[in-house]
């Protein structure tokens, strides 16, 4: 793989040498391969084969989790999650401990991998959010809350230059991924100043189904605004907002 020079860049493919822009600029490799039938038939690529469906499986889990909370994520996420996210789906994959390599998946896998993935790598909620907070989900009742208490903004969060004011956001998840369905609940906080005024408590809670058998997600993050002239604005569009999964539990 090498990089195009030039003031002319190329897309497309000229013989045997393919162009493509790609993040890191315009790029230049040499065409080739294995034909996709023998990838597809050949025993020797048995392995290949095994490995392409459960990299296929994270992609779909992730798309799932991606789309059930694609509410609060819109403005809280990286341009590398998808591949991010990917990659850690595929680990609770390769964590099933009972199903036969090729046919390893999300729902007998260990979900706790997920637990504490940074959706935006510009923004953690690790690195940002310093006031403690109880996150629990309770199965038998279908709430999944988080409870913050009392805290002094410009004390406890690190917020992007320009900032003026700020709210939590919290959402939660019914996932069945064998079925590719979902059920999702999401709460915010009032729009708060970012100043030394303290917040008062808050309680972001979130209802689902009373009883459920499916994979349990809450997630938590920050959106920040910054106010001009009374209207509030998603600050660099929220570049810089975070949002973490911070509580992840397997079906039953």
């Amino acid at each position: 793989m090498a990089r195009q020079k030039g003031i002319v860049k190329i897309k497309g493919t000229i013989g045997d040498m393919t162009f493509y822009k790609s993040r890191d600029g315009y790029m230049v490799r040499e065409k080739g391969g294995v034909e996709a039938s023998r990838i597809a038939n050949d025993p020797a690529f048995q392995r290949t084969r095994e490995n392409g469906a459960e990299f296929g499986r994270a992609g779909k889990s992730g798309k799932l989790i991606r789309t059930a909370f694609r509410p609060i994520l819109m403005k809280a996420s990286d341009g590398r999650m998808v591949s991010r996210l990917t990659r850690q789906m595929l680990k609770v994959i390769q964590s099933d401990p009972v199903s036969a390599r090729g046919e390893r998946k999300v729902s007998e896998g260990d979900l706790s991998i997920v637990k504490g993935f940074e959706f935006n790598a510009f923004g953690k909620l690790s690195t940002t959010l310093f006031v403690p907070y109880n996150a629990s989900l309770n199965r038998s009742s279908g709430e999944m809350n988080v409870d913050i208490e009392s805290f002094v903004p410009i004390e406890m969060i690190t917020a992007p230059e320009g900032t003026t004011h700020f709210k939590i956001v919290s959402g939660a998840a019914e996932i069945d991924f064998d079925n590719e369905e979902y059920t999702v609940a999401t709460s915010e906080s009032a729009i708060l100043a970012y100043d030394e005024t303290a917040s008062g408590a808050l309680n972001l809670q979130n209802i689902l189904s009373p009883g459920s058998t499916l994979s349990l997600f809450l997630l938590l993050g920050i959106s920040f605004f910054q106010e001009v002239n009374g209207t509030m604005y998603p600050l660099r569009n929220g570049a810089f907002n975070p949002m973490s999964a911070v509580e992840v539990e397997n079906g039953v």
